[in-house]
């Protein structure tokens, strides 16, 4: 068996079996499997964030060395969420999601075993290969997966599965590290993957009738979305866009305790806006640009990935901020958590069940836009009201359900607005958008409280948060109009 055969017998997809593809409800088993990787995703990144002073005393380590495993990780992600969604649109989505699950699995057990700290900040590395894999994928099999009138719906599931695993990582964590050890946190990754790789293949429609081939043509397409016409893997894309988000991302985190000169930070900066004007210059020139300007430039698409920026960072910053200023005012640990997670478990239930509430009718849009104005109040009603357990739950619960409207709706009308040939560049687009939220949302709180302490540092970043929420308001933009069909759900 030659190369070219092996590859096409590698990358082939598999066609769901008969009895479940000829299913009405099909396309909700496919948005369950979806959900998997995403609870998945935001477990791991709950975890980890509490299992770290646990690693800095199995290890010895200090917390600027220690907090590689989480750093390790979000550089990765990032950098790769748009490219692996180019190269999905040539090889298949469910392949490549099926492979995130095995990469995320593999990575994930040895993470457990490693005996030292480098060892786990390169498995942590690995590991976010496979975090791209999945992340990159999940937008684009829900909206060209489902039929059109339920995609708000299946993208709000999928939000609900990302808040339930970010609202149960803390705890399970504590748990986890408490009566077992730091190296479950990892272990418990591996049996999800494995079903999610099962469900995956049975579950998932086929997304390419044939496999794509390197240096194969693949002009005739095949009804799946995969990307027709020739044109090499733009590499120098990769690699500008890579050191433009790993030198912002670093430049970010000396505010989150990176042992970095101020000339080091402000280098980095700088490095990071002339990687981004490179990388713009070689995408508008490139055959088979990485980040694609053509659907950056279509109707709504710009604005909508700024609001899926500015929606993570209103929900990552309280989730930051909040332990530290509930600690200030004497509230135990155990009942801070509880408080807290009252935010991301009203956002899972208000992306599921949240417009209900609303009139009939209402367009995505008209969602995104109250979403964001009842985010804006709730985090308001946090900086203005005084620091406790009781006077916080309740912004927290408007909060949370401002976003559960706002981020479902508004990746709704981005992947309307995206060709069904691009989906996969486009859902990596909206996962970077929201990756760069994550990452600003970590650094601003611990930025406010270093300038300015706690309490009055957590105030003015909570105002400045509500006055983001209002340019969110601002940024909704209608879907452009999509050329060609969707997709069909496929077999």
């Amino acid at each position: 068996m030659n190369a070219t055969a092996l590859a096409t017998r590698l990358l082939a997809e598999r066609p769901r079996p008969r009895g479940i593809a000829g299913w009405r409800h099909a396309h909700w088993l496919a948005v369950g499997t979806v959900c998997l990787g995403a609870f998945l995703g935001q477990l791991t990144a709950g975890i980890t964030a509490l299992v770290l002073p646990a690693l800095g005393g199995h290890f010895r380590a200090d917390f600027a060395a220690v907090e590689w495993v989480a750093l390790a990780y979000l550089l990765v992600l990032v950098a790769l969420l748009a490219p692996v969604g180019r190269l999905s649109d040539l090889v298949g989505r469910k392949t490549m999601y099926l492979g995130g699950f095995a990469v995320f699995a593999l990575a994930s057990l040895g993470a457990g075993f490693a005996g030292g700290l480098w060892i786990l900040v390169a498995c942590r590395a690995v590991q976010a290969v496979g975090g791209a894999m999945m992340q990159a994928n999940s937008v684009a099999l829900v909206a060209r997966g489902v039929p059109g009138h339920a995609m708000r719906r299946a993208l709000g599931i999928q939000a609900a599965a990302q808040g339930l695993g970010l609202a149960l990582g803390p705890s399970l964590g504590g748990l986890l590290v408490e009566h077992a050890s730091w190296r479950w946190v990892f272990w418990i990754n591996v049996p999800i993957g494995l079903f999610g790789i099962l469900a995956g293949w049975f579950l998932l429609p086929r997304t390419r009738a044939r496999a794509w081939v390197p240096g194969v043509a693949d002009g005739d397409g095949d009804g799946g979305g995969g990307a027709t016409g020739g044109g090499r893997f733009d590499l120098s894309g990769l690699l500008l866009l890579t050191g433009a988000t790993t030198a912002l991302l670093l430049a970010l985190s000396t505010a989150s305790g990176l042992p970095l000169p101020g000339w080091a930070a402000a280098a980095l900066l700088l490095a990071s806006a002339l990687l981004t004007l490179g990388l713009v210059r070689q995408e508008r020139r490139a055959a088979r640009p990485i980040l694609a300007p053509g659907l950056v430039n279509t109707p709504g698409v710009r604005p909508g990935l700024a609001v899926a920026l500015i929606g993570y960072l209103l929900l990552f910053c309280p989730l930051v901020l909040g332990p530290v200023l509930l600690a200030g005012a004497g509230v135990p640990v155990v009942r801070a958590g509880l408080v807290i997670t009252l935010l991301p478990a009203a956002f899972a239930l208000a992306a599921t069940v949240g417009g209900a509430l609303l009139p009939r009718g209402w367009s995505d849009v008209g969602r995104c836009r109250f979403g964001a104005a009842v985010a804006g109040a709730g985090l308001l009603l946090l900086a203005l009201l005084p620091v406790g357990a009781a006077t916080a739950a309740g912004p927290l619960l408007v909060a949370g359900y401002g976003l559960g409207l706002l981020l479902p709706a508004n990746n709704a009308l981005v992947m309307r607005a995206i060709p069904p040939q691009c989906s996969a560049v486009g859902g990596g687009m909206v996962n970077m958008a929201r990756s760069l939220g994550t990452a600003l949302g970590t650094a601003l709180p611990v930025l406010g409280v270093h300038l300015a302490g706690a309490a009055s540092g957590g105030r003015t970043v909570l105002l400045a948060l509500a006055a983001v929420a209002v340019l969110a308001v601002a940024l909704v933009r209608p879907a452009g109009r999509t050329p060609g069909r969707p997709e069909p759900g496929g077999a």
